[in-house]
């Protein structure tokens, strides 16, 4: 295309006005610090307060929160010390807590009163769900007078016949009570949601991030690690505020065939700017350019 018409996707919708090849790619990725990219992470923040974007990722209290990250993780996860780093950046923690590896916090919490609340989930026919939620706050995480207080939740599912399907129990420093018992539990059995909608995607659903793209000499594999993970941040942001682009994912299905699609349609013809780019992808047609 730029042979033939002077003018390339590259230059309109990117402003790149010289492309270059894959080795001077390379060599000019080598040298720098993957530090340089952590800015374009926080752009991507900004980018959802400038677009008005945060209220889609208020779930309660009516009001505009700032976003506070909630790490999670196995129960490897939940010592104190990770605990502890966590909390020092600022973030919270949700982390798996098995019995066999927490026993000083199983021992506090045996016999003591729980908070107790119970959901049931309607189905059609005999798939009904009951979802049965304990908790305690202010426990020990550990032996020791230094002990991190923690909150602790217990979830158990329950089918229409009476067959417990599900029972897991998590350490958090959120706050648990009877008005976000629901949704603290759902964010902590998210986590696998997180492995196969993340990583998964990452992997085999168009960011090749499974692929090396060469290693370099000094930074290179990291970089190419960090625009996959930024491409990744940045199609999320568009997939939350960004309207053009979320009619264009429903009309293409998945994110595998959006982005097949999107590389064919560039790959032939001109668009003057995303929107218009955007557009076609909706309608099904491309003016001409």
């Amino acid at each position: 295309m730029e042979h033939g018409r002077n003018a390339s996707n590259c230059k309109t919708l990117f402003g790149i006005e010289k492309i270059p090849s894959d080795n001077h790619i390379r060599d000019l990725l080598d040298p720098a610090p993957p530090e340089l990219l952590e800015p374009c992470f926080e752009h991507t923040l900004e980018q959802i307060r400038q677009h008005g974007g945060m209220k889609d990722f208020e779930r309660y209290g009516g009001r505009m929160r700032e976003l506070r990250p909630v790490y999670l993780g196995d129960a490897l996860f939940s010592c104190q010390s990770l605990a502890e780093a966590v909390l020092a950046t600022g973030a919270d923690f949700l982390f798996v807590c098995k019995k066999d590896s927490h026993k000083t916090l199983y021992e506090f919490i045996e016999g003591a009163p729980l908070d107790e609340h119970t959901v049931t989930e309607r189905r059609p026919g005999k798939h009904s769900l009951i979802y049965h939620y304990r908790w305690i706050e202010g426990v020990p995480l550990r032996d020791g007078k230094d002990a991190l207080s923690v909150n602790w939740l217990g979830v158990s599912i329950i089918n229409a016949q009476g067959k417990t399907t599900y029972d897991g129990a998590f350490v958090t420093s959120l706050p648990v009570t009877a008005d976000n018992v629901v949704e603290v539990a759902a964010c902590a059995r998210s986590r696998w949601k997180i492995e196969n909608e993340s990583f998964n995607v990452l992997k085999n659903h168009g960011y090749h991030l499974e692929h090396n793209f060469g290693h370099g000499k000094q930074h290179l594999a990291q970089l190419f690690v960090l625009l996959n993970l930024l491409a990744f941040a940045f199609h999320t942001v568009c997939d939350s505020v960004e309207k053009l682009w979320q009619e264009a994912r429903v009309v293409l299905g998945t994110r595998k065939g959006f982005f097949s699609d999107l590389h064919t349609i560039t790959a032939y013809l001109l668009f003057p700017d995303w929107h218009a780019l955007c557009s076609a992808m909706v309608q099904g047609n491309a003016s001409p350019t």
